[in-house]
């Protein structure tokens, strides 16, 4: 059959940190400000990890931790609960 001609490295590995489109590694904000838990009372913490329409951002885009995002979800839902953040945005 053929060769497989797909490398997952590339030939020179020094011009991929060099480049300025390589995306910048995301560290989670909670682990770098030691934070024990997430609560669901901080509304403004919160808020800063849905959309405008009401949906928990992923962990791609926001940078979170494993450990703190299963954290996160649980707050979101529970404030959610207690209608301390809205299910759905308004339109």
């Amino acid at each position: 059959m053929f060769p497989n001609r797909r490398t997952t490295t590339p030939a020179n590995p020094t011009a991929v940190a060099d480049s300025p489109f390589a995306k910048k590694k995301k560290s989670c904000p909670f682990t770098a400000s030691k934070v024990d838990g997430i609560d669901y009372k901080d509304i403004e913490t919160l808020r800063l990890f849905i959309t405008e329409r009401g949906k928990i951002l992923p962990r791609r885009i926001t940078g979170v931790s494993y450990y703190y995002q299963k954290l996160l979800k649980k707050a979101i839902k529970q404030a959610r609960h207690m209608a301390l953040l809205p299910f759905v945005a308004e339109e």
